[in-house]
């Protein structure tokens, strides 16, 4: 089988061309430009390709498939070779799809928490001995790679509701066709490929009917916009396992959880969205053959996936949090969390915006409330994230009016958000960071903090 990858050096692609490499695949592949850590992880595997740019010579007829990746353009010169030599052409997920078709499917969809719940069904299936393949969004502790393709008989995915490929636009969990779904809420998000909410709603309508026959789709019905497009969407070929939040204990800032009479030991997870994705996950084992009492026993010791309410730092005044919430929903989450497990410490919350959604200004009032638990709340956006993404001007005052939070304190450059962070008193009290980026190149791991 010979695979050729056209943007081999993407975060997840380069994971998947490992992973075949290792499954005895040839493969083969090209990118314009490949950064760390792809390049080495792909020059340990002997498949780093010699030069970067795109090559059509490349393309030859004993190619067996050819796998799309989201940095190619649609005036791609190898992708036009393989089209003119009529090659199998797939996106990331429809490949996905072709190595599992024999296997059971599982698939996390929803806009928030699909990481974090993927990321507990794993490590609950590694302890509990399950041979699985997997496809995941985050670094994990345990798992060398993100992506694994063997021929285990069944993959847990991680199943985004972003585009396929340049040449194919339909939303990725589109393609999986589980067995198991998981839907773990809505909220609308990517706006420049959702323009409304209601097409955002559709996608998700046609994900569950993409549920395979007497399939389950496992879903939160805490979330009311969910429950409406479930309950409106019904299939009869189909088994609905809701699923709510757990019963629950905080107590000295650890968090102890109940399923099924089996209890918890301390977890190393804390917050309600996460005790929903324990939940959900919980189910999906159960589905799997795995019962409560060997669950309870393996998520007790699950640290959460990279950038998950991470803890940079801890000491007896502090905790600093590092979270990927970017989104408004997530943002109001991770912020809900830090301040019901530690209701007593000053909560400091700063929030980057980094993503086309969060930088648009017809999308501010999105986040009107999201951080009103924070007792101190800072914004921050720098000129450079608008300029690489071609978006105008963002003024203060529009990003205070969305936000409707007493006191927001508003950011552009870098030095003004160290400056501000260097300055604060930590005595009792919790430091979260949330951003998909990276705050334009603050160093948050040498932040110099006084309490």
């Amino acid at each position: 089988m010979h695979v050729h990858f056209i943007a081999i050096g993407g975060s997840v692609m380069h994971q998947l061309a490992i992973a075949l490499k290792r499954k005895g695949y040839v493969v083969t592949g090209s990118d314009d430009e490949i950064f760390e850590p792809a390049k080495s992880n792909l020059e340990k595997e002997n498949i780093l390709p010699s030069k970067t740019g795109w090559f059509p010579e490349k393309i030859t007829k004993n190619i067996d498939a050819v796998i799309l990746g989201m940095h190619a353009k649609e005036d791609n010169p190898e992708l036009q070779k393989a089209k003119e030599s009529g090659l199998k052409i797939y996106s990331f997920p429809e490949y996905i799809y072709q190595e599992s078709k024999n296997k059971t499917r599982v698939a996390v969809g929803g806009s928030h928490g699909k990481t974090s719940t993927t990321a507990m069904i794993m490590h609950v299936l590694k302890n509990a001995g399950k041979d699985f393949d997997y496809l995941v969004g985050a670094k994990l502790q345990g798992f060398e790679q993100s992506v694994n393709i063997t021929h285990a008989p069944v993959i847990i995915c991680e199943a985004d509701e972003y585009p396929a490929s340049v040449m194919e636009k339909r939303p990725k969990f589109h393609f999986l066709f589980p067995h198991i779904a998981v839907i773990t809420g809505i909220a609308w998000d990517h706006i420049n490929v959702f323009p409304t909410f209601e097409f955002y709603l559709e996608q998700f309508k046609i994900f569950i009917n993409k549920i395979e026959t007497n399939g389950v789709l496992i879903y939160n019905e805490s979330d009311e916009i969910l429950k409406k497009l479930v309950d409106e969407n019904k299939r009869l070929d189909i088994r609905y396992e809701p699923y709510r939040l757990p019963t629950y204990f905080i107590e000295n800032g650890k968090t102890e959880v109940i399923i099924e009479g089996e209890k918890s030991m301390p977890l190393k997870v804390f917050g309600n969205h996460n005790l929903l994705n324990l939940h959900a996950a919980y189910l999906v084992c159960k589905e799997l053959g795995v019962g409560a009492q060997v669950f309870i026993k393996a998520i007790t010791d699950f640290a959460g996936a990279a950038k998950r309410l991470e803890v940079l730092a801890e000491n007896k005044e502090y905790n600093i949090y590092r979270d990927f919430a970017h989104a408004p929903s997530k943002v109001k989450a991770s912020i809900e969390a830090v301040k019901l497990q530690f209701p007593t410490r000053k909560l400091i919350a700063v929030l980057e915006l980094h993503t086309y959604s969060s930088l648009n200004e017809n999308f501010m009032k999105e986040y009107r409330g999201a951080m009103k638990d924070a007792d101190e709340a800072v914004v921050f956006y720098s000129s450079h994230a608008l300029e690489l993404k071609r978006m105008p001007v963002l003024p203060k005052e529009k990003v205070i009016q969305g936000f409707a939070k007493d006191n927001l304190l508003v950011i552009n450059k870098r030095e003004d958000l160290e400056q501000f962070l260097e300055k604060e008193d930590y005595s009792n009290s919790n430091l979260l960071l949330m951003s998909s980026g990276n705050y334009d190149g603050m160093d948050i791991l040498n932040l110099k903090l006084t309490t």
